[in-house]
């Protein structure tokens, strides 16, 4: 198929989708069509993407088009995604795939019947500083994993239509379940909202696993005098730090640690541990624009049919602990993902009334 175009629409001309087309637009045999209502934004991306086809309406495009990407507000994701699905496109849905767990669903499902490629866009998951430290994680280097603190945090980018977990935390709930290989099992919340806002833009979210034992402690604002990106990950051994905001040392790994020691009785002063202090390292990791390595990863999918690295139900599972918070903001308890009868998390940050009292 290397002679034939492969036509992209992409849904959307906002923040995202403007950088999808930029990208996109950059690889070899790929034709893109600009799909947005607001005309604007259209004279926008003709005057930055000369090349680019652009329309109004996915509707009129379904027939023109090979794959699709959906770069919408989360609000519409759902809609405009089963609309491409059904219509036999394969579709690349920004994060979260959608605004709640049914809608996710019924786009898991509907791309199976058609029988095309749902992918989501978990960016972090196409990011080799991200690949690097899972490869630190797993070769037990930094030893038993005791907990991951992650930190995304900067002034602005408020959002109408989702809380500041829906609209972060997909980055770093992604992030962690990718480097401790499963999905948190039950999550607790506090969330608070400063600004006129009904929803929710400072948040702090505890996710639990299972297997591994290893809490994360997710930090969320768009109230903060500086742009923060940052996990860290605690080690019995070492510990690592992953900077996203750092040019040249993004993961630094620690070799410091705490070691339990016999207490002298006697003495008054003995402490119940002892610090391990040792050389910061920084390797080396190759910069490759992630949204780049993601979406030629999607076009090669479309291309040759094979399953994205972050299929639909990957999406799905993080739209499954979104919806937990959801219900943990609510009730003040944790609340398991997958649910639980009696409450109807509706994804833009409320509960949909089944016996919660408050």
């Amino acid at each position: 198929m290397g002679h034939t175009r492969t036509r992209v629409g992409v849904v959307g001309y906002g923040y995202w989708g403007s950088k999808h087309v930029r990208v996109l637009n950059s690889l070899p045999d790929v034709e893109v069509t600009v799909i947005d209502s607001d005309e604007r934004r259209l004279r926008e991306a003709m005057s930055s993407f000369p090349s680019v086809r652009i329309a109004t309406d996915l509707a009129d495009e379904l027939l023109s088009q090979d794959a699709a990407v959906i770069a919408t507000p989360p609000g519409a994701h759902a809609t405009l995604g089963l609309m491409a699905v059904r219509a036999g496109l394969h579709t690349l849905v920004e994060k979260p795939l959608a605004n709640s767990v049914e809608e996710a669903e019924a786009l898991v499902s509907a791309a199976r019947e058609a029988d095309v490629r749902l992918m989501v866009g978990h960016t972090f998951e196409y990011n080799p500083a991200v690949w690097k430290l899972k490869e630190i994680i797993t070769s037990g280097e930094l030893g038993r994993i005791l907990y991951i603190d992650a930190a995304r945090l900067s002034l602005g980018r408020y959002q109408n239509d989702c809380n500041v977990i829906w609209d972060l935390a997909p980055h770093d709930i992604s992030i962690v379940s990718y480097l401790l290989d499963e999905v948190p099992s039950t999550t607790s919340v506090w969330a608070h909202h400063n600004i006129g806002t009904e929803h929710a833009d400072v948040a702090y979210v505890k996710l639990d696993f299972e297997h591994s034992g290893a809490p994360a402690f997710v930090q969320l604002s768009w109230l903060h005098p500086e742009k923060i990106r940052r996990v860290t990950v605690v080690g019995e051994k070492k510990m690592a730090v992953y900077n996203d905001m750092s040019d040249t040392d993004r993961i630094r790994v620690h070799n410091v640690g705490v070691d339990p020691k016999q207490v002298d009785e006697d003495a008054s002063h003995g402490f119940p541990v002892s610090y391990r202090t040792g050389d910061i390292v920084s390797p080396y990791i190759p910069f490759q624009e992630p949204l780049l390595v993601q979406d030629s990863h999607f076009i090669e999918c479309v291309r040759t049919g094979q399953e994205p690295r972050t299929p639909g139900e990957r999406g799905l599972d993080i739209v499954r602990v979104l919806a937990a918070t959801d219900v943990a903001r609510v009730t003040g308890a944790p609340a398991s993902v997958g649910g639980r009868p009696g409450l109807v998390p509706t994804g833009n940050g409320r509960v949909a009334a089944g016996g919660v009292r408050r």
